[in-house]
């Protein structure tokens, strides 16, 4: 049985207590809360794209808790609201162009607009992401993303990226283990960890003294359940 959490920013999902890993996933869902609205060209541009939110990654992080019996926060606002995987200092922490056009959601945020939304939704999310670890034993963090097959008119080939920045061996392993069971993967692609694209986990356990690592799945394959299903059993074989 599952126990989940919700709040404004955050849901908590509690399969078990007992896993070596605590995951999270900050592009989850591409919810616009009140009392924003997107606009006609933004909601017709990117709402169910890869630019509001990860597709398939709520689910493959909720799988993988339920697979190794873990825990596992997801953000519960799109990343264009607040990106919750950028430092506060980014400048893509609110997203103002996508595909070369305006952002109209962003297109003119102020300091005070700026502050409701890192007071209401990045830095609860963060907080709870702090609060899980604190209380938990698992000495690995990881963080569950997923990227688009096609960015900006450029295919992409790869099917899983390990991104790390300190912990290249546990890198490895995870990069071999996928290799053997056929898939395209690589190492800090399609973006790196080392460019500090791994915010959350590595800001956490930095924090609180523990190992970070994020995994990103090419999205056409991440909203396949019978290719989450085999690349979860993988990964909680592995990593549990």
């Amino acid at each position: 049985m599952h126990a989940i959490e919700i709040d404004e920013a955050w849901e908590v999902v509690r399969a078990g207590t007992g896993a070596g890993v605590l995951i999270t996933c900050e592009h989850a869902s591409q919810r616009l809360p009140e009392p924003w609205r997107w606009s006609a060209r933004d909601e017709a541009r990117l709402v169910g794209t890869h630019w509001a939110y990860d597709l398939g990654a709520a689910d493959l992080a909720r799988e993988y808790a339920a697979a190794i019996g873990g825990v596992a926060v997801l953000s519960r606002f799109s990343r264009l609201l607040a990106d919750p995987n950028r430092p506060e200092s980014s400048p893509t922490l609110f997203r103002d162009v996508a595909d070369g056009e305006v952002v109209e959601l962003n297109a003119a945020i102020d300091p005070a607009e700026r502050e409701i939304r890192l007071d209401g939704y990045y830095r609860p999310f963060h907080a709870a992401v702090d609060r899980e670890v604190a209380a938990s034993q698992a000495p690995i963090l990881l963080a569950m993303h997923t990227f688009t097959p096609l960015y900006e008119g450029t295919p992409r080939a790869l099917e899983v990226g390990v991104l790390f920045d300190e912990e290249e061996v546990l890198a490895m392993e995870l990069i071999e283990a996928f290799a053997a069971a056929g898939m395209k993967v690589a190492a800090n692609e399609p973006y790196s960890g080392r460019a500090g694209l791994i915010h959350v986990v590595d800001r956490h356990a930095r924090t609180h003294g523990r190992r970070a690592i994020e995994l990103e799945v090419r999205q056409d394959l991440a909203v396949d359940a019978a290719f989450r299903a085999r690349f979860v059993s993988l990964l909680a074989s592995r990593l549990r």
